[in-house]
């Protein structure tokens, strides 16, 4: 028994030896980075996340393109604002991959939008891109449905009148009703039981994606399966989310087809009626839950988190905050309605905005891409399905280009004459041909949004409160912690 358990201890040594001599040697094909150690590659010096500050210091040593293992998976890592967007924009074909992994196929199983790549991607996107235009995306319409939901909050917000608040439960009802109106063709009240189960299912998945557990199912998903954890809750959320949208797939077969389509859902199912002698096509019902599911949690995460993420700069900028009220009160008075296209009159609000977006860094890492052919960027050789990391954050930060890049400051935006413009560094959306297929939606909720509020209300801390947690809690997106304000009507 002893000699057994000596040749068993024996073997596995062996087998880690051999195993970390075979990464020395897959390395060597792959820009330069920490040394990974078998099985857990470089899982210990990322502390099992991938923080783009982590990243940031490894560039420091490495340059800004390197390689950290997860398990034995090599990532390539852009760093700094003319890596990143020679990756995503000088190479954008090449970085429109989305590989395949056990987290992401147990979610989508290729399906949709976000998760999905090749030819049932661009199937995909390129429909979501012509419904949301068909939507009113950019037109009076949608604006309109945008400025009655802000409207909805403003008056919310007034009922406290000026009384210790959360803000988020309100605002995330509100902006997700925008989105709801778009791919489900109903706003829901503010009451609706299924409605704020599907809103916490969806911000709990958000939430867990960047989280210890989802790196762990990655790398050992034969084992993860079987043991508690993050992991479980996203599956668990993801099932919520999928059945809600089948009920409402559901409601819409009962009701049957309008003359026009009103929603996301009836163009995909009028898509579906139209591509049924299409091989080629992708269109099913598998991918209409999917793409319905991607548009209505990207719809709701990044306006909602933006604007938590306003408030709490605001409070904690009350010159600033003022500043902003000022210029909306001499150019657009109490009672017009502020159009997005007007944006150009508020050159200081419109860069507070910005500087919310920067900042705050929402997506700071994005998602992760895979390289769809053989590539070369700044000298190094990058081989077809490679999987690369583009670090935002590094952009959004990166001290070349920002002359307080820790600081909030809108004069980021602002040249000597007080106009506003914008930096090439400023990619809070992505870039290419994988940017963010509702950031036209979203800058144009965010600022109707946010010039509603700030007309409306002077937004202080409860009396008594001399400190806000200004630190991001860390997942999918960065959100700030729970707090109360008090929004005092102007």
């Amino acid at each position: 028994m002893l000699l057994l358990t000596q040749l068993l201890i024996g073997l596995f040594f062996t087998l880690l030896i051999a195993h970390y001599l075979k990464l020395q040697w897959l390395r060597r094909r792959y820009p330069p980075g920490p040394t990974p150690l078998p099985i857990i590659g470089n899982l210990w010096t990322l502390n099992f996340v991938l923080h783009y500050d982590t990243l940031m210091q490894l560039a420091k040593t490495y340059g800004n393109i390197f390689t950290v293992w997860l398990g034995h998976n090599p990532v390539v890592v852009l760093n700094g604002c003319q890596t990143v967007r020679d990756g995503l924009i000088s190479h954008s074909e090449e970085l429109s991959g989305r590989p395949t992994t056990p987290l992401f196929d147990e979610i989508s199983k290729g399906k949709g939008v976000v998760l999905s790549s090749g030819h049932n991607w661009k199937q995909q996107r390129r429909f979501g891109l012509m419904t949301l235009r068909n939507l009113g995306l950019g037109k009076k319409s949608l604006e309109a449905r945008i400025q009655e939901e802000a409207q909805s909050l403003v008056e919310y917000f007034a009922t406290k009148k000026g009384k210790s608040l959360d803000p988020s439960p309100a605002i995330v009802h509100s902006v997700t009703n925008v989105i709801s109106a778009v791919v489900f063709g109903h706003r829901f009240s503010r009451d609706d039981k299924e409605f704020h189960q599907l809103i916490e299912a969806t911000d709990d998945a958000t939430n867990k994606l960047g989280s210890i557990g989802a790196r762990l199912f990655d790398v050992f998903p034969w084992l993860m399966r079987h043991l508690p954890g993050p992991h479980n809750a996203i599956f668990k959320s993801s099932a919520i989310i999928e059945e809600f949208v089948k009920k409402e797939i559901k409601s819409h077969k009962e009701n049957g087809m309008s003359e026009e389509p009103q929603d996301l859902i009836d163009f995909y199912q009028t898509k579906i009626s139209q591509d049924s002698q299409d091989i080629t096509s992708t269109f099913d019902e598998e991918n209409m839950i999917r793409l319905v599911s991607d548009l209505f949690g990207a719809g709701m995460e990044t306006t909602t988190t933006a604007l938590l993420w306003a408030l709490l700069y605001l409070v904690n900028h009350p010159e600033i905050q003022g500043k902003v009220q000022k210029e909306l009160s001499a150019v657009f008075g109490e009672s017009q309605v502020i159009q997005y296209e007007e944006r150009k009159r508020v050159p200081y609000t419109n860069a507070v905005i910005h500087e919310i977006l920067r900042i705050s860094s929402i997506a700071p890492i994005g998602m992760l891409r895979q390289t769809v052919k053989d590539m070369s960027l700044q000298g190094f050789n990058i081989e077809k399905g490679s999987l690369i990391i583009a670090n935002l954050a590094s952009s959004l930060y990166d001290p070349d280009h920002w002359e307080t890049p820790g600081q909030f400051n809108p004069g980021h935006f602002l040249d000597k004459e007080g106009n506003f413009f914008q930096k090439d560094a400023f990619l809070p959306f992505s870039a290419g041909h994988r940017v963010c297929l509702g950031e036209q939606l979203a800058r144009t909720e965010l600022f109707i949004f946010f010039t509603n509020l700030l007309r409306a209300f002077t937004f202080k801390l409860p009396e008594g409160v001399k400190n806000v947690n200004m630190d991001p809690i860390f997942g999918g997106t960065m959100k700030p912690h729970p707090y109360q304000i008090c929004a005092v009507s102007c």
